[in-house]
């Protein structure tokens, strides 16, 4: 019998799923699989990875929604061109459906992909979901990649109207009328964390569930205030993994705060950027700030990343950080704009720890926000713009209680004096990038 495959990626999630939702309206019995993949997981830094952690836990939650529906799931560890390849030997696929994914590995993935299948006689459908728009969707009144984000946001809300936010009816189809149901020999046991080298990091993760309304309401004024736990959403997990669809998010957020709206749409315009631009995840957009002679001195991006700079709002952040995988979005800005300006080290030194560390790390997010900072990146904030953290702390935490959550021994002789002085930093970061700049002409 004739059979479509479901790939889950960036969308661990039965309801408002626009590529399930098509595979199962194709009419034929649909296997939802999900690969753990070997590209990846080969370069976590940790064998307890909290991000695996949650991934693996909501992916066993998929495979007893499925197979409550009466439905098979399966779950397998390796490449996805090899386990794609087995799977289309083992069963008699006519389809293999799945929803976009923006990233330069993953584009380069989907095309290897795509192109196997095609040999094997099976299509190959990618369907857009995480996104309300995408590529080529919003471009400037000449044709070209919108690069001020202002104008895309007045672009995107024009454009933006509630029909793209209908959910669709995955969910309602998700029954073993439409579903697969292999035999559990046929379709293998499924990976477990410890079968595939990995062991489980007990931690918090936010709730797959919309924020609570006056959340919502109030996160214009909560959003700089890091003491406050539950000054901000948390929706950027779910936002990253799909257990939350885009749509669900962006219905409340343009109902009740047009501040969260436009930050979310920042996601958008980040994953539009990476996909015309896919060098920039590891170079920078602007050609004059290539060859920046960075200091890149080890011992003090030690001092970095483990909080022992002397200026506390960095050093909470950067604890915060190692101990929770989260960091508000005012303190990272903080913790970017100190490493690429005030110990003038490579932004992509920063990238590479945030990739690491941030249980919602997002490539086109974390690449767009370091390279804004440095001054390097399409959009960007003025290269010769040097945040004071003196400053940003007496805005965002001026009683210090976020600080002394994280740093209890700040005020006393075992906090380490300050690694450098901010007005010669400033002076020296933005000497070396004007003199760098005029080299490249």
């Amino acid at each position: 019998m004739k059979i479509c495959i479901f790939w889950h990626r960036r969308d661990l999630r039965i309801h408002d799923n626009v590529g399930l939702a098509a595979a199962l309206a194709s009419g034929l019995p649909v296997l939802p699989l999900f690969i753990y993949d070997q590209e990846i997981l080969d370069h976590l830094p940790d064998k307890a990875d909290a991000r695996l952690t949650f991934i693996y836990d909501e992916v066993e939650k998929l495979a007893q929604e499925t197979e409550v529906a009466g439905g098979t799931f399966l779950a397998c560890y390796g490449r996805p061109l090899e386990v794609l390849a087995q799977v289309v030997q083992d069963f008699d696929v006519a389809a293999v459906h799945t929803n976009e994914d923006y990233e330069p590995y993953a584009t380069r993935r989907d095309a290897a992909v795509a192109q196997m299948l095609s040999q094997h006689g099976v299509e190959f459908y990618a369907y857009k979901d995480q996104v309300i728009f995408a590529k080529d969707e919003i471009m400037t009144k000449s044709g070209t990649v919108p690069k001020v984000f202002g104008a895309y946001l007045k672009a995107y809300t024009t454009k933006l109207t509630a029909d793209l936010l209908e959910p669709c009816d995955s969910k309602k189809h998700f029954t073993k009328t439409h579903l697969h149901h292999a035999t559990r020999e046929k379709a293998g046991p499924r990976p477990t964390l410890e079968s595939m080298g990995f062991a489980r990091r007990e931690q918090y993760f936010p709730p797959v569930k919309l924020p609570a309304e006056g959340l919502v309401r109030n996160y214009h004024k909560t959003r700089d205030t890091p003491a406050d736990e539950q000054g901000s959403t948390r929706e950027s997990l779910n936002l990253r993994f799909g257990t939350l669809s885009v749509r669900e998010v962006m219905r409340q957020a343009r109902e009740l705060n047009p501040k969260l709206l436009a930050e979310i749409i920042w996601r958008d315009f980040f994953m539009m950027l990476l996909w015309h631009f896919p060098n920039t995840a590891t170079e920078s957009y602007d050609p004059k700030m290539r060859c920046v002679p960075y200091r890149n001195d080890e011992d003090e991006f030690r001092a970095w990343c483990e909080g022992r700079t002397g200026y506390p709002l960095v050093d909470a952040g950067m604890r915060e950080l190692n101990e929770t995988g989260y960091l508000p979005n005012r303190v990272r800005m903080t913790v970017a704009g100190f490493l690429v300006k005030h110990l003038f080290i490579d932004w992509r030194w920063g990238e590479r720890y945030f990739a690491d560390k941030l249980l919602d790390y997002d490539q086109a997010n974390n690449v767009g926000n370091w390279q804004w900072m440095a001054g390097t990146g399409a959009i960007s904030a003025p290269w010769f713009r040097v945040y004071s953290p003196d400053n940003q702390q007496a805005q965002v935490d001026p009683e210090m209680k976020y600080i002394k959550r994280w740093v209890p021994e700040v005020g006393t002789t075992k906090y380490p004096k300050p690694i450098v002085e901010h007005k010669f930093a400033r002076e020296r970061a933005v000497e070396a990038i004007r003199a760098a700049r005029l080299a490249a002409g």
